[in-house]
């Protein structure tokens, strides 16, 4: 179990005392990643002691080092402070202010996922804030592993993580990175698994895989492996004038400091800057380098939601209204080219982001789970995490877009996301949860966990002090 920390301890005590004397518990944050409407709260749960780096171990024979960490941890502070030490997550989400408890309970993912999964894979311990005033340690084969595995894709429904104890792994100083085009949408999913099966391509280890599809016919796949010496290559630099993503149409091979590598989307929000015209050249120069990042674009679009000054612009033109369509869904590898072929064809939004992704080996099969309903062996191609069920013996594709469509004449907001939902769906995929979704209530049981959740919920949260998972994820409560 954990030490605490005497001050973290006081900070568990007051947190404990404030959830068991409310009705209602919200967490306050002051940074955000989520799209979709929430019930806004003035007086939130205030876990703001829980950051940073706690403890560490160094890696032993058979054993990967680790680091505790408070779940209020932006990755940008648990990079910072894992790279003093050599180390890094084994899955850093591409942006700056996700925090370690957050890519947890709302899921993350990144370009070394096509080998190391998800972030809550890495997790060896949670301690856990419950609905009942309770802190819980969970780890996969106590008594509290019915928490364990329910708490990814719970977003803070089930409660909120106090402390996680990570597997981390070594860095080196640079990635270097080859981008590939393909012309034809089969041809670079096929590329894709065979790197996910070999883990190399042309003869190279592949350390890092991700994608962009610009349009049917003009695909990439960035590769990316760990360079301890530059060779005489002067870095590039994607944090000023240059926009990464643009570089991938126009380069075959690059090289970037780990840091700027791991932020590499960051500095653009992906290509969503350009809504801001943040990529015009003389808006940009006059743009501050330390505020091209992406938590300056969410507080504007996030005045924008609350504010409509956009919106009202634009029906004053007679422009139609705009469906957004913000959305990161997993897709069997095998039902991508699919998914994509649809997608371009009924959806005007392009770039499409690619991230491949299988839930690591390690954890694929759990030998028990004394705290779950079923403690028996996990059957071959059962999902260890209930609430987002990946297939741990599948291979899927993470295909990001984010972006806003007109709604024309007989439409309706909401039409265009219901039909990805359908799609999704359809190929045996499924959606994350922090933008908007339009799931009855059935169905989205039936996706995502609901009778696990049942349960885990009134183990944990029985007074309902913490929204349900829904409620927030579809009825904005």
């Amino acid at each position: 179990m954990t030490t605490v920390q005497p001050e973290l301890a006081r900070a568990m005590s007051r947190a404990q005392a404030e959830v068991r004397s409310r009705t209602q518990v919200r967490l306050a944050k002051k940074t955000s990643n989520l799209f979709r409407s929430r019930a806004r709260s003035r007086d939130g749960l205030d876990l703001s002691a829980f950051t940073g780096v706690l403890s560490r171990t160094e890696a032993t024979q058979g054993q990967p080092a680790t680091a505790t960490v408070g779940g209020l941890t932006t990755y940008e502070q648990l990079v910072d402070e894992l790279f003093v030490h050599g180390q890094m997550p084994r899955v850093v989400p591409q942006l700056r202010t996700i925090t370690l408890g957050g890519a947890v309970t709302g899921l993350g993912i990144e370009s070394t996922s096509f080998r190391d999964g998800l972030p809550h894979e890495s997790v060896t311990q949670l301690q856990v804030l419950t609905g009942t005033g309770e802190v819980i340690t969970a780890t996969p084969d106590n008594e509290h592993a019915d928490l364990f595995r329910a708490f990814p894709n719970s977003y803070g429904s089930l409660g909120y993580a106090l402390t996680l104890t990570i597997e981390t792994a070594p860095t080196s100083p640079y990635v270097a990175l080859r981008h590939l085009r393909f012309t034809h949408l089969e041809d670079a999913l096929a590329a894709i698994g065979q790197i996910m099966a070999s883990r190399t391509w042309a003869g190279t280890d592949v350390d890092f895989l991700d994608g962009v599809v610009f349009g049917p016919s003009e695909t990439y796949l960035t590769l990316g492996r760990w360079a301890a010496d530059p060779q005489g290559v002067v870095p590039s630099d994607y944090t000023g004038s240059q926009i990464y993503y643009r570089s991938i149409q126009h380069k075959r091979q690059d090289l970037l400091s780990v840091r700027d590598y791991l932020w590499r989307w960051d500095t653009d929000w992906f290509w969503c800057s350009r809504a801001f015209g943040a990529q015009v050249p003389a808006i940009r120069r006059l743009w501050p380098r330390r505020l091209l990042r992406s938590d300056v674009y969410w507080r504007i679009q996030d005045l924008e939601a609350r504010h409509g000054i956009v919106a009202g612009l634009d029906r004053l033109r007679g422009r139609p209204a705009q469906e957004r369509v913000v959305q990161d869904v997993e897709i069997p590898l095998e039902h991508t080219a699919e998914f994509l072929t649809w997608f371009l064809t009924h959806v005007p939004i392009e770039p499409l982001w690619l991230c491949p992704v299988q839930l690591r080996e390690s954890r694929q099969n759990p030998s028990k789970n004394p705290g779950g309903a079923d403690k028996t062996p996990q059957k071959i191609g059962e999902t260890p995490w209930p609430l987002y069920p990946m297939r741990p013996d599948t291979p899927y594709v993470n295909v990001g877009f984010w972006s806003a469509v007109p709604i024309h004449e007989g439409a309706t907001r909401g039409d265009v996301n219901q039909a990805i939902e359908a799609k999704v769906t359809e190929l045996g995929g499924h959606k994350g949860l922090y933008s908007e979704s339009f799931y009855d209530e059935q169905t989205f049981a039936a996706l995502y966990g609901g009778a696990t959740y049942d349960r885990v919920k009134e183990r944990y949260d029985p007074q309902g002090r913490f929204p349900r998972l829904y409620d927030k994820a579809v009825r904005a409560r």
